[in-house]
């Protein structure tokens, strides 16, 4: 399996995880530690999608994804890559 980073690469407002641009996550079969299980839910699908294989065709680069947090008043965006 290859490993899949969640590096922050976005945050408004005030995270209450404490999450802040830079923060990096190494995504596997469970929550990180120190990462936000509501953030680790936005980002786990679209991580699977690219430990096997996939890709999105909205992604202008096919080892990685943008992904949010559900926070709307405090988004964390992610940017998720594939390491090869």
């Amino acid at each position: 399996m290859v490993d899949i980073i969640a590096r922050i690469i976005s945050q408004q407002g005030t995270c209450e995880a404490g999450h802040k641009v830079g923060d990096e996550f190494v995504i596997g079969q469970t929550t990180p530690d120190n990462m936000c299980s509501w953030a680790f839910c936005a980002v786990f699908s679209f991580a699977q999608v690219l430990q096997f294989g996939g890709s999105f065709p909205w992604e202008a680069d096919p080892d990685k994804a943008t992904v949010a947090c559900p926070d709307p008043a405090n988004p964390v965006v992610f940017e998720l890559r594939r390491e090869r």
